[in-house]
């Protein structure tokens, strides 16, 4: 696989062994320019880095050795494990993001995210259901990859999982009203499926779970990311986790 070499010095020193590699961290960059985002990641006063950055034109750049642990996904969590830069890979793609004219992901970009994924899905025997975004393990913080991933796409390569709904089924279901019953079983699917429903103290409880249903819809719901539980995202829910667990 071509990459070229531009290292970080922004990495915990000792080494992790390969079975604490368990999974894939998908980001966006969110910076107005491709360098300046290069020279974040490279800046040792930044604390920030990722294992591999993609460029916009394709590039795949190796910033940390796989081996070492990037500082990439900060406070996290998904199903029983907490701050998942010990276990996991930071690949950081080049997008200006959310706060700057997001924009989709290039032909070239996906090419390499499926090489990319691809190669360490081997190396590493990740399980697909495994490989997030930042926004799935830090939804009050993070937005990225944000809604213009394609996740669908990937998942079809085995890069990530998506669920087996038809688009008539949910299109129909697309802002209809559910009961408080069936609200408290999408957070239990929620949970099932590995996002965390437990509030910190320093969010409040109903602008958490406003920001953690936008980013299982960023994830699974592109088309509208409004932080409402519909009855298409309780059918969602509902085939993830039973498909997941």
């Amino acid at each position: 696989m071509d990459t070229t070499l531009n290292y970080s010095p922004n990495f915990e020193v000792k080494k992790r062994k390969l079975n604490q590699i368990k999974f894939i961290i998908f980001h966006y960059t969110g910076m107005k320019k491709e360098s300046e985002a290069i020279a974040r990641l490279t800046n040792i006063k930044s604390n920030v880095s990722s294992h591999y950055l993609i460029k916009n034109n394709g590039e795949i750049v190796v910033m940390v050795p796989d081996l070492y642990e990037a500082w990439h996904a900060g406070a996290s969590s998904w199903k029983n494990f907490k701050s998942l830069n010990k276990n996991s890979i930071g690949i950081e793609i080049s997008n200006p993001g959310h706060n700057f004219n997001y924009k989709k992901f290039s032909k070239k970009q996906i090419r390499s995210i499926k090489k990319l994924s691809k190669f360490l899905i081997k190396k590493y025997k990740i399980n697909p259901k495994n490989i997030l975004g930042h926004s799935d393990i830090a939804p009050i913080r993070k937005k990225d990859p944000g809604e213009k991933f394609p996740w669908k796409y990937l998942a079809e390569f085995g890069i990530g999982e998506w669920h087996s709904l038809s688009q008539k089924t949910l299109v129909k279901s697309r802002r209809k009203k559910i009961s408080q019953v069936d609200k408290k079983k999408f957070y239990k699917n929620l949970s099932k499926i590995g996002y965390s429903i437990n509030s910190s103290k320093k969010t409040k409880k109903d602008k958490f779970f406003i920001l953690t249903v936008s980013a299982f819809q960023r994830r699974f719901r592109q088309e509208l990311i409004n932080g409402k539980i519909d009855q298409e995202c309780l059918l969602i829910g509902q085939n993830l986790a039973k498909k997941l667990n």
